[in-house]
């Protein structure tokens, strides 16, 4: 064949072209495994994160399977539909937030670790001014009280909104109240400036103002579809 021609040309484009797809699909398909499983030891870490247990990419697994005694799923009445552990971890909040909120699967997981006690963690998922924001409450086992928190970003700005995963913007959630005295839930509100003193109020990100607000909707809603499981005895 004539390397000069078209023909050849059209030919030896056509065929590298299937060849790096296919080596890219390869590449694609052996690293989804691997993949998942980084997926699957961050979603750990950060569960383990809400409860003040420090943990790396080495032992999230053993620490979660220590600490986590129980996950179950509950429907918005507060009624447990499964306490299958693994299934449990699997909710995609992403998916679930888009069903109606009485269709919805909503995650709780249970940690127990000697003389700190029972808490409760439950997921939340919001929207930032970039992208989503997403985290997890861990509660008292007065079930109004937080007990400790973690958020994190798909693409917030450095040094502003970004800072919602920073431990000094953490560390001020514990010991903050959903519920008032009269047993309504509040969730919590957006301050700035005053929520030190403010049981039901976080300080916004200074300069941050829309991925604040993407929070306090947030935790509105995530937290508000567990009113009912929250306030039973179950």
């Amino acid at each position: 064949m004539n390397t000069q021609s078209n023909t050849y040309t059209f030919l030896y484009a056509a065929i590298m072209v299937v060849v790096v797809a296919a080596v890219l699909s390869f590449t694609s398909l052996s690293l989804k495994e691997r993949q998942n499983m980084n997926k699957e030891v961050e979603k750990k870490q950060n569960i383990l994160k809400a409860v003040n247990v420090a943990s790396t990419p080495a032992n999230a697994v053993e620490l979660y399977d220590k600490y986590i005694v129980k996950a179950i799923i509950v429907d918005s009445e507060g009624e447990v539909k499964s306490n299958d552990k693994v299934e449990t971890f699997k909710v995609d909040l992403k998916k679930e937030n888009k069903r109606e909120l009485s269709k919805r699967d909503l995650p709780v997981f249970v940690f127990n670790k000697e003389g700190v006690g029972e808490k409760l963690i439950i997921p939340v998922r919001g929207k930032g001014m970039w992208g989503p924001i997403w985290g997890f409450i861990s509660m008292e086992s007065d079930r109004k009280t937080i007990y400790g928190a973690t958020f994190d970003h798909q693409g917030e700005t450095p040094g502003l909104g970004a800072e919602i995963a920073n431990a000094d913007f953490l560390a001020p959630f514990t010991g903050k109240q959903i519920f008032n005295q009269a047993g309504m839930f509040t969730s919590l509100k957006l301050a700035k400036g005053t929520a030190s003193t403010n049981p039901h109020a976080f300080d916004a990100v200074s300069g941050g103002t829309v991925t604040s607000k993407g929070l306090e909707d947030m935790l509105l809603k995530s937290l508000g579809s567990y009113e009912k499981f929250l306030k039973s005895s179950k």
